[in-house]
């Protein structure tokens, strides 16, 4: 028994290395969607804080901010209030809001959006697959998309101003041309 075991431990450490670096240059060289401005962004089915699903094809044909957060990290919960503000004023107007949180337990998010008395629609991203297929690498992340369905802009880190915000709202509604 004793003859075998260095070939065994070769033979392990071999396995070991192969799919380490397996997984290192998948990792590595996976070819994520980066999306610009210009790009359509990928679709998303989502269930809601309130119970409910939605999906990007309700949001078609309107002015539409994305803003991907955590309760993890300080911009996010910093960017809150604006993006609140923003959304009362304009909510009436036709622009659409919808926080998407990035696989959070569902009582964490609801603690946290009552605290800050967000009441705009808060999707939960529970297996982050929404937010890989938008190729997030940082948070927050806010996707600004015109009702023809292109993405105007996306800003990475924050927190963004209402100033910042509305400046924004005012490309795709067609007011800040």
């Amino acid at each position: 028994m004793k003859r075998y075991r260095k070939p065994i431990q070769y033979v392990v450490l071999f396995l070991v290395l192969l799919i380490g670096g397996y997984a290192v240059g998948h990792s590595l060289f996976a070819s994520s969607a980066v999306l610009k401005a210009g790009d359509q962004p990928p679709e998303f089915k989502l269930l809601a804080l309130d119970g409910t699903v939605h999906e990007s094809a309700e949001y078609a044909g309107q002015p539409l901010i994305l803003n991907f957060w955590g309760t993890f990290c300080p911009p996010c919960r910093d960017e809150m209030p604006a993006l609140q503000n923003v959304y009362e004023k304009w909510k009436d107007r036709g622009v659409q809001l919808v926080g998407i949180n990035l696989s959070e337990d569902k009582l964490s998010v609801e603690s946290f959006a009552r605290q800050v008395g967000a009441h705009f629609p808060i999707l939960l991203d529970r297996n982050r697959q929404t937010e890989k297929r938008f190729g997030l690498k940082q948070y927050p992340t806010t996707f600004f998309v015109y009702p023809s369905g292109k993405i105007e802009d996306i800003v990475i880190g924050g927190p963004l101003t209402e100033q910042q915000i509305e400046a924004h709202i005012l490309k795709i509604t067609g007011n800040g041309r």
